[in-house]
């Protein structure tokens, strides 16, 4: 993986405002994270800007407000912080953090199916790509 996206709990919090809207303002994003977060309009503001700094939104002038963006995809950083989970928890063995998933959480009879749809997918990629 080219680039590692780690971001800290207030981080993927603004993000997910922003990945949801298509793009906010501060005080849209503020508004979005309350009543969970009580956070003052400037370390929404200042978060932003270091995100930006960060290349992981951008913004456009708007009169008086800054309206921000996400620049990169949700995916990609679903990717790329599960991969770093792996890594530091599992040592990278993926058998290993799927069985403490499936071990942890509610698994439905559903949700097995779609993991063993997409474990026979996996394997044909793995087939053809030989």
């Amino acid at each position: 993986m080219a680039t590692s996206h780690k971001l800290a709990e207030l981080q993927l919090a603004i993000m997910h405002v922003l990945w949801e809207r298509g793009e906010a303002t501060v005080a849209e994003v503020r508004a979005a994270l309350e009543p969970a977060r009580q956070l003052a309009h400037t370390t929404i503001g200042t978060m932003l800007t270091k995100m930006e700094a960060k290349r992981l939104v951008a913004h456009r002038s708007d009169g008086k407000a800054n309206v921000f963006r996400p620049i990169i995809k949700q995916e990609r950083v679903g990717r790329s912080m599960v991969a770093d989970l792996a890594e530091r928890l599992f040592g990278g063995d993926v058998t290993a953090l799927v069985c403490h998933l499936l071990d942890e959480c509610d698994v439905s009879r559903a949700e097995l199916g779609r993991l063993k749809k997409l474990i026979r997918q996996k394997e044909e990629e793995l087939k053809h790509a030989e």
